[in-house]
């Protein structure tokens, strides 16, 4: 396959990458069309309004004969609040389609079919493992009917993430809390339990300066948020679900188009989470320090013996500020 391909999607999967937290239900989707000579002239990403392919294809005034849109997946086939983007390209005059990963969604799939018949080349997979990643949020929607669940943990080199007197702030870097900010910024809703609530009085948004609106704060627990707490606030929404059942959490986070939620909860919920086989992936932020004892992340997950371990994968290991950073995948 043309490396020019692989090297435009990478390009793409970047662009894509400009428009997390801004789709709503929708995926994050970059394209790169090239010139019949295979140099990139226009690129685009979908940020809540056009679609990728339709963005990239505006910015120019004609699409040269020849040309190839490299796009991160399969061009859509339905209307929606937009047109279908394969009415767009096929409207345009390209010769070739290359996409990354097919749509699993019933309502928008079949684009690659109809840009065939309308006698357009297609290349499908350039990249398709990276894309699906990039992605990863929407096709949990599309095919673990949930959103994706990434619960995130401050804790000491022992496990703690607070001392025996309950004090937690702070534990780890300055760095390792602005990097934090960034991964609210990229997620559609933050989640703690009212337990969280009640002995932080959390705000629960980005401290970025972005302009976009914030992630929806979701609280979750039966006990009433109290009065003055930061949670009343109008920097975001709050939901406050009042229910122990993770069925009726999910039902309205799908309701609201939520795909990615960041888990910023205690040990409780978390480890409710985590026997209930709801957490995809867990960013562990770990302090160089020890306290012995205090209040652990994790709670008893019913493993008696080693071989009832609980093994993850690692998705990226390095150091931020004084902390180290690990991104790791639960189960396969």
């Amino acid at each position: 396959m043309s490396t020019h391909h692989d090297e435009a999607m990478r390009h793409a999967l970047s662009l894509a990458l400009r428009g997390e937290g801004r789709t709503g239900a929708n995926p994050i989707v970059g394209a790169v069309i090239l010139d019949a000579d295979g140099q990139p002239i226009a690129e685009g990403f979908h940020a809540g309004g056009d679609h990728a392919e339709v963005v990239a294809i505006k910015s120019l005034a004609s699409i040269p004969a020849g040309s190839t849109i490299v796009v991160t997946l399969e061009p859509c086939n339905h209307t929606g609040k937009t047109g279908p983007c394969v009415d767009a390209i096929i409207n345009a005059g390209f010769a070739r389609v290359v996409y990354a990963v097919s749509d699993p969604n019933p309502i928008a799939s079949g684009g690659a079919d109809r840009l065939r018949e309308a006698g357009i080349e297609v290349i499908s997979g350039v990249l398709e493992v990276a894309s699906r990643f990039f992605n990863r949020a929407w096709l949990s929607v599309i095919e673990k009917k949930r959103p994706l669940f990434i619960w995130k943990i401050a804790a000491t080199l022992d496990g703690k993430t607070a001392a025996a007197d309950g004090s937690s702030k702070w534990i780890t870097s300055e760095s390792s809390r602005e990097f934090v900010s960034l991964l609210r910024r990229n997620s559609d809703a933050i989640l703690v339990g009212t337990g969280t609530v009640i002995a932080d009085n959390p705000m629960l948004i980005p401290h970025d300066g972005d302009d976009v609106k914030n992630p929806l704060r979701v609280v979750m627990g039966t006990r009433e948020i109290p009065e003055g707490f930061n949670l009343h606030d109008d920097q975001a929404e709050t939901l406050h679900v009042k229910s122990h059942d993770f069925d009726e959490l999910i039902a309205q986070l799908l309701a609201r188009g939520i795909k990615q939620v960041f888990v910023e909860s205690g040990s409780e919920l978390g480890t409710a989470m985590v026997s209930a086989g709801l957490i995809d992936e867990i960013i562990l932020f770990q302090a160089p320090t020890i306290l012995g004892a205090g209040r652990t992340f994790i709670g008893d997950l019913g493993i008696t013996t080693l071989d009832q371990r609980f093994d993850l994968e690692i998705l990226a290991h390095r150091q931020i500020g004084t902390d180290l950073f690990t991104h790791l995948k639960v189960g396969k």
